[in-house]
């Protein structure tokens, strides 16, 4: 695709980046066939490549309007359309880039101001989060049906092994899921505690995915240099890893290296930072284990997008499943987003709600006990409408 970058973008380090990605698409369209809002709403514009077209429009000078900025916050940014791509276009990477600029040409309301004001001000916030969950969890039993499934049941922690093995991997806290769902990182390190290692916590914090899908980098770039100091001294000290046990962070800071490179004091660590980062259920297990009476013994897995896609690790929880001894049901088009995608299953409700009765169905049509995940998004937004319990993978084959 030829381009012709306007003054305002030419040269700069979001330009260059743009017009290397927009030349590498050949408008083929195979994208569209697994774009989950191009499938729903059979407009062109909702769909990656119309949304390639708009974003260069406006890289090359022509002035956004509402609707443009609608048609790209319309994107779930699930990837999908990466994998099936021939030509690599890096879609994610051009997204965040079109939203920014965008964001910064054309006005919201006041009210959609303060209210993406407040995601970024208060989820990422452990001290705001916690107690919010924690009163939700004890009133849920008499909220109305509707607003208790969006509060996720409190799940019993268990302990956590000592630090005792020569190896050892850090594991990122961060924010939503480490106040909605500590059960979770306390599992995985039982999980590495079966595999002779052990779990390290920091001081760390958001990964900054909310903000950088939101238009707004800063918050992603503060939030990864403080991620980066934190973790830094582990690395050096001669921690493996780095384990991300929700996938939408894993992803974000997988790309560290990418969105930092261009600060001088960061852009070092930030792709060495990058190059260790790993998905929890992309650690090797070393043994074969026999199923126990708190497991289940068959479950439907749920595989995020952003691991699928974004990460490109696949049929890896299928693997753990197998060698706990657990079966795993058969999912229809398991390539496709539930509809959660951050904050998303808020601002476009209706398009959320709709993907997510979708995924439900196909989750639950082998009648499985329990319907396992590797993001704490999906899990909530899952949760919400399922009929039987929702769990990180993690928690099913480390209980307490």
């Amino acid at each position: 695709m030829q381009t012709q970058l306007a003054e305002f973008v030419r040269g700069t380090p979001q330009g260059e980046s743009a017009e290397a990605i927009l030349r590498k698409c050949v408008h083929c369209g195979f994208c569209t066939a697994t774009c989950p809002t191009y499938q729903l709403l059979g407009n062109e514009l909702d769909g990656p490549r119309g949304r390639i077209y708009l974003i260069k429009q406006v890289l090359e000078g022509q002035e956004p309007t509402k609707r443009t900025q609608l048609h790209l916050d319309r994107c779930l940014t699930c990837r999908s359309c990466e994998t099936t791509c021939p030509s690599g276009v890096q879609y994610g990477q051009l997204l965040d880039i079109g939203r920014e600029v965008i964001e910064e040409k054309v006005q919201r309301t006041l009210l959609e101001r303060l209210i993406r004001r407040l995601f970024v001000l208060l989820l990422p916030n452990y001290l705001l989060t916690k107690p919010g969950f924690v009163v939700g969890q004890m009133v849920r039993p008499i909220m109305p049906k509707l607003l208790r499934k969006s509060i996720p049941e409190k799940q019993r922690v268990g302990k956590r092994p000592k630090v005792q093995y020569t190896r050892k991997m850090v594991i990122h806290r961060g924010c939503v899921q480490r106040a909605a769902r500590p059960s979770i990182n306390a599992a995985a390190a039982r999980y590495l505690d079966l595999q002779s290692i052990s779990a390290v916590e920091v001081r760390d914090g958001c990964c900054g995915a909310l903000g950088l899908h939101l238009g707004d980098r800063k918050f992603l770039e503060t939030n990864a240099r403080r991620n980066i100091d934190a973790w830094w001294n582990q690395i050096q000290d001669g921690a493996e890893a780095i384990i991300s046990t929700a996938s939408g962070c894993g992803v974000t800071i997988k790309q560290y290296g990418e969105l930092m490179k261009h600060d001088p004091q960061y852009a070092q660590r930030a792709e060495l930072i990058a190059s260790r980062v790993i998905d929890l259920s992309e650690v090797e297990m070393k043994a074969q284990y026999e199923r126990t009476a708190e497991q289940p013994s068959k479950v439907a897995i749920h595989t995020p997008c952003t691991l699928q896609h974004g990460q490109k690790v696949t049929g890896s929880i299928e693997k753990i499943m197998e060698r706990f001894g657990i079966e795993t049901s058969f999912v229809a088009n398991s390539h496709l987003c539930c509809g959660s995608a951050g904050v998303y299953s808020i601002l476009q409700a209706d398009i959320a709600g709709q993907l997510l009765a979708n995924r439900i169905d196909a989750l639950e049509k082998e009648l499985p006990e329990c319907i396992v995940t590797a993001n704490i998004g999906c899990l909530m937004h899952l949760d919400s409408a399922s009929s039987v319990p929702v769990k990180h993978w993690v928690e099913v084959v480390a209980p307490p």
